[in-house]
């Protein structure tokens, strides 16, 4: 590899010759090689967005020259449009501020802007000016993560929602034997049971939404330990007014800056709310895998659209793919999540040091749940058939159903005709025409799965 010599403040350093950055970053990735994991263009440029509204705040308040600001904004432009992760290289897995990844931003800036200037742009004193890795990298996983729940997750909630509307609006009107602990149980609508689900996700919106009036508070201008040293006392109400141009957002400095340089309260809240989502999508998927089980010796109460081959032995066979995965997505987001919870524990004193593992995980958690909501609503829920024959053949046999005769008859009684049914495999119906006094009219009415939904038996 070609190689040319960059220098910082502990000395030169070979540096890759087409490398954008300069000599911290390639210490940065000499000292780190614990995994291939870096991070996603989502951070980076939420980094880039703050460079930017950093130097235009700065050149508001005369510190920085226009002809530099311009550049720096250019060069941030420039890169936002394409962003190359061969450029910023550095391990997830680093020095607990994230100070490698701020300067790896910083040095790709400044190289870019010196090019376009034909003079030296310094990383520290012109890129980073009024600002430290301890605001800035808390900073960019507010705005990171804002973003990606507006633009990616809460939208992707929305059109799961949308399928579920749409699919009550198809099938909901048709009754099924209602479980509990897997058994069977009284029954229910599959629009009860699709707005079970919907009310899950509505909730979790609710909670998201909530989430993001607290990640609007951002950590920058309170610069190395949270009293704003070097930088201006106006920087970071003006920072976050360029920084809301660029975002189209409404960040606001935190109330705190001791807070959200020490904490990292909010992310563990925000996770917490995104493991909620994955309980919920978790549920959700488990429905749909024992509601379409079978085909022969299961519930099969619905048919998934078949995806895919499902085993490589057993020919013809079928696998609820979708929900499969969506479950495991949920098992990751829920590690994501003891994982964030951990590193929000790691405040000592000043500065949170597990930034970068938080931003990690958060973003992969918000990345994750988006995918699997549109994934359910397009390749399951949009998609799947109700066998409706196959369900009235075991809801007219379910013995359960009795359960409605018991204010009129009494429990033991009603358990005796459940019983029997059972045992002889015929419908309660006709049992309870054996051994009570009401008509087949008057049980017809009171056993009508269809009425029973609704729950209002006892008038």
């Amino acid at each position: 590899m070609k190689t040319r010599i960059e220098q910082d403040s502990m000395g030169e350093l070979q540096v890759p010759i087409n490398a954008l950055y300069q000599a911290q970053t390639q210490r940065a990735v000499q000292n780190f090689s614990f995994s291939n994991l870096v991070f996603p263009k989502r951070f980076i440029a939420a980094l880039l967005q703050i460079k930017t509204a950093a130097a235009q705040a700065n050149n508001q308040l005369n510190l920085l020259d226009n002809r530099i600001c311009q550049a720096i904004c250019q060069a941030a432009e420039q890169q936002l449009a394409d962003i190359d992760l061969q450029q910023y290289p550095i391990d997830i897995f680093q020095t607990g501020s994230g100070t490698s990844t701020n300067m790896n931003v910083n040095e790709v800036l400044a190289t870019l802007a010196s090019q376009a200037l034909g003079e030296t742009i310094h990383p520290n004193d012109h890129i980073n000016l009024g600002q430290s890795s301890n605001d800035t990298i808390p900073t960019a996983i507010h705005v990171s993560a804002v973003l990606a729940i507006e633009q990616q997750l809460l939208p992707a909630i929305e059109r799961l929602q949308q399928s579920l509307a749409k699919k009550i609006a198809a099938v909901g009107h048709i009754v099924k034997t209602g479980r509990t602990h897997l058994m069977d149980a009284m029954p229910v609508s599959f629009e009860q049971v699709l707005t079970g689900w919907s009310s899950q996700l509505q909730h979790n919106q609710q909670q998201l939404e909530q989430q993001l009036q607290q990640l609007l508070g951002l950590a920058q201008g309170g610069t190395a330990v949270g009293t704003g040293i070097n930088a201006h006392h106006d920087f970071a109400a003006i920072f976050c007014q360029k920084l809301n141009l660029l975002t189209k957002q409404q960040f606001r400095p935190a109330d705190n800056f001791f807070a959200a340089i020490g904490s990292q309260d909010s992310a563990v809240a925000c996770s917490g709310s995104l493991k909620t989502l994955a309980v919920s999508l978790m549920k959700i998927s488990n429905d749909l895998r024992w509601m379409n089980s079978g085909p022969l010796a299961g519930m099969a109460e619905i048919e998934l659209t078949a995806l895919q081959p499902g085993s490589s032995i057993m020919p013809g066979k079928v696998n609820p793919v979708i929900p499969e995965a969506t479950a495991m997505i949920c098992a990751q987001v829920i590690g994501n999540d003891s994982t964030i919870t951990l590193g929000g524990q790691s405040g000592n004193f000043e500065l949170n040091v597990m930034l970068p593992v938080i931003a990690y995980n958060l973003l992969q958690s918000i990345e994750l749940l988006s995918n699997a909501c549109n994934a359910l609503a397009t390749q399951a829920i949009d998609s799947f058939a109700v066998n409706q024959a196959h369900i009235s053949e075991a809801l007219a046999l379910n013995p359960i159903l009795v359960t409605a005769l018991n204010p009129l008859i009494g429990y033991s009684q009603a358990a005796k005709i459940a019983k029997k049914a059972y045992q002889e495999k015929r419908p309660v119906l006709d049992v309870a025409i054996e051994l009570t006094d009401y008509s087949k009219a008057e049980l017809e009415q009171l056993l009508n799965p269809a009425n029973l939904c609704k729950g209002d038996n006892i008038k």
